[in-house]
């Protein structure tokens, strides 16, 4: 595997690529990686003829008060992990490289609507610096696919609505949640837990999977979300959010929307300094 960190090394790359015919498929990380991440790679390998990826911890996408200083930095195991997975290629940028004029004055790619609830509602702005280094990647790698994991499955489904929206080439693929086998997806910010917290975070999924159950015996959306919530601060949680959601507008469902053939259950709370966050389709 190759490591470069200039977009002018990457594109060189690139552009060698297309000439020989070759697809590419691309897998951007913010590093500190797992076996989902791998996941992600794997899935890229296995459907395109090269594999990109990218360790960028993106500033535009954390708020004033959340963890961009001290998340974890760990580029030399990344390099190892993705070398072993497969890859042939990872981009790893300083932040000038990306955004050379400053990030105040930076261009800014946005998504309506499908970035207003959930984590929109509560971490203003992640989800514009979300798109605009996403937009800023594909116009540097040029992907066939782009591989993102479902356990963000609200970002997930606003970067398919901007390559929709922009006409890009390029095939959105969401990938499965990878979990550890007390069900706890797999997350790089899971480090922050401690010993006793790390046994309480697996609730987050029972409760997850017992608000499908209620929901397909015919339960009340809102009682649904009600008793979830409740749940989930009696174990210890501090929640953000538990939402039923059209699974395509991400719109969140109550007692006056008729619920469409695929929902989805988005979810968000703290536990401890940790923000965990699940999904599942019901």
């Amino acid at each position: 595997m190759k490591t470069v960190n200039s977009i002018h090394a990457l594109r060189t790359c690139i552009a060698e690529w297309r000439q020989a015919g070759l697809s590419i498929g691309f897998a951007p990380t913010m590093g500190n990686l797992h076996a989902g991440h791998l996941e992600l790679v794997a899935a890229a390998r296995a459907q395109c003829d090269r594999v990109v990826s990218s360790v960028f911890v993106n500033p535009l996408q954390f708020g004033p008060n959340e963890d961009f200083d001290s998340y974890p930095r760990t580029l030399h195991d990344d390099e190892a992990k993705l070398d072993a997975a497969g890859c042939d290629l990872l981009f790893a940028p300083p932040v000038e490289e990306m955004y050379p004029h400053g990030q105040a004055v930076v261009t800014s790619v946005s998504v309506p609507k499908l970035t207003v609830n959930h984590c929109g509602a509560s971490r203003a702005g992640h989800f514009d610096g979300v798109t605009t280094v996403v937009a800023k990647l594909f116009n540097l790698v040029q992907p066939d696919k782009a591989f993102f994991g479902k356990k963000d499955y609200q970002q997930w489904r606003v970067i398919a609505r901007m390559v929709d929206d922009l006409c890009w080439p390029v095939t959105v693929v969401g990938v499965d949640t990878h979990r550890e086998a007390d069900g706890l997806a797999m997350s790089s910010r899971n480090q922050y837990l401690t010993a006793e917290e790390r046994l309480v975070a697996p609730t987050l999924r029972q409760v997850l999977l017992d608000a499908r159950k209620r929901l397909l015996s015919g339960e009340a959306v809102e009682t649904v979300s009600a008793t979830a919530m409740a749940r989930l601060t009696e174990a210890g949680f501090s929640p953000d959010y538990f939402n039923v959601s059209n699974c395509n507008s991400l719109e969140i469902l109550d007692g006056k929307t008729t619920m469409p053939k695929t929902a989805v259950i988005l979810a968000a709370a703290r536990l401890g300094t940790a923000r965990l966050i699940d999904n599942i389709e019901v």
